[in-house]
């Protein structure tokens, strides 16, 4: 996998204050995609292996399975849960 390497330029205008000078290049910046992919690259998730899959997909069948369980036994309410603090 090749490097991406970004170069943005931005060059002063004539009475342009420096301030606008930094938003613009803000601006290049945000519109390359440079800070995004970083992030991405960053904050990957890796990918669960596959044992942990297998064992992630019984899980859920075991609760699932109990849970059922509990809702033909009455032992469950239907009820939505209470939205507390809200009015």
């Amino acid at each position: 996998m090749a490097k991406r390497v970004a170069l943005i330029q931005v060059e002063r205008d004539e009475r342009e204050s420096n301030q606008s000078v930094i938003r613009r290049f803000t601006r290049a910046v945000r519109a390359s995609g440079v800070v995004q992919e970083a992030k991405k690259k960053r904050f990957r998730l890796r990918p669960k292996s596959n044992q942990m899959q297998k064992r992630s997909a019984l899980r859920k069948l075991e609760k699932r399975a109990e849970y059922e369980k509990q809702d033909k036994l009455g032992k469950i309410n239907d009820s939505p849960r209470s939205r507390k603090g809200r009015s």
